[in-house]
Parts: C-alpha cells; sequence; structure tokens
C-alpha cells in the first residue's frame, strides 16, 4: 500500500460522507415536499448550494490525485487530512436542513447558513492553494494561465454569492458558481 493508497482511505471516506450528506439532504428536502405539500418551498438557492458543495467536492477529490506523488504518511498529514475533509463534511451537513416543517423556506435556511458554508470552502481553496504553492512539484501547476484564471473567477463567484443581496442576484451568483464548475468538468 501506498503512502497516497493509506492517507486517501481516511480521506475518500470522509469525502464519501460529504458527497452522501449532501444527497441525502436532497432526498431529505424532496420527500418532505411531496409529504408536507405545497407549504414548503424548496426554492432554487439550497439546491444551488447542494449542486455547489457536490462539485466541488469532486473537484477536490480530483486534486487529491493530482498531489498523489507528494503525499506522505505522518501524523500531520493524517491530521491536516482529517481537519481538511471534516470542514468539507461540516459545510455539506450544513448546505440542507435537518428538521423541515410545514412552513419552511429553503431560501431562508440558505441564506442564514451560506456565508457559513461558502466561507469554509473558500477558506478550504484558499489553504489548498497554499499547499500547491508551497509544494515544488504541485506549485508548476499553478503557473498554468487557464488555472490561474478558472481559479480567480471561482475565488471572485465565492466571495460575490457570500456578500450579495436579494435573491435574484444571490442566485445568479449561485448559478455562475456550478456553471463554471460544470464547463471546466467539461473542457
Amino acid at each position: 500500500m501506498t503512502d497516497f493508497e493509506f492517507t486517501f482511505a481516511l480521506f475518500g471516506l470522509l469525502l464519501g460522507l460529504s458527497l452522501a450528506e449532501v444527497l441525502s439532504g436532497l432526498a431529505r428536502a424532496i420527500e418532505a415536499r411531496l409529504r408536507l405539500g405545497a407549504g414548503l418551498r424548496i426554492g432554487w438557492l439550497t439546491p444551488l448550494l447542494g449542486a455547489f458543495v457536490f462539485l466541488d467536492l469532486l473537484s477536490f477529490w480530483q486534486a487529491a490525485w493530482v498531489a498523489r506523488d507528494v503525499i506522505q504518511v505522518s501524523g500531520l498529514t493524517l491530521m491536516t487530512v482529517s481537519a481538511f475533509a471534516g470542514a468539507y463534511y461540516l459545510a455539506a451537513a450544513l448546505v440542507f436542513p435537518r428538521g423541515i416543517a410545514a412552513d419552511t423556506d429553503l431560501d431562508d435556511h440558505f441564506f442564514r447558513i451560506r456565508r457559513i458554508v461558502i466561507g469554509v470552502m473558500f477558506i478550504l481553496l484558499l489553504v489548498q492553494l497554499a499547499f500547491y504553492a508551497g509544494t515544488p512539484e504541485l506549485s508548476v501547476r499553478l503557473m498554468n494561465p487557464l488555472a490561474l484564471s478558472l481559479t480567480a473567477v471561482l475565488a471572485a463567484l465565492m466571495i460575490t454569492a457570500m456578500v450579495v443581496r436579494g435573491p435574484l442576484w444571490t442566485r445568479l451568483a449561485m448559478i455562475a458558481l456550478v456553471g463554471r464548475y460544470i464547463i471546466v468538468y467539461l473542457i
């Protein structure tokens, strides 16, 4: 077993739980809507946040693969990986509410938790960039103009989604975040 395989077993478990958390939250919301009827408003914002978290998790899973050759097993590595993946789980767990009442509006829930969820993910992006910059084998990837541009767009959209006011502009920011990932995955 390589160092990467050993470390990724823990990392993959936590990221997998994060993906499952987003999907189960969406399933809870749909089930509650079917059970409780028209009083429950799912809206667009929380599902878009769920899609963004899901796609961002996939991108980090891919980034872990890129870093596979520089991963070494150590206490620091295991703690860092656990903290990083644990932060993703925290963000994923907050996307959809646990208890959904008949008068719940998931757009209201989004506005309560968006800064926490997107803020955690923004910090994780900065940590990942710092790791790449501090690792000679990975730092060359940061010099790619396309990668730099796409990362700058991601950071700008994340900040916008955290600070913009009003449902229309917020919805547009979230659509842009999800759309950016879809475009990146298709390139």
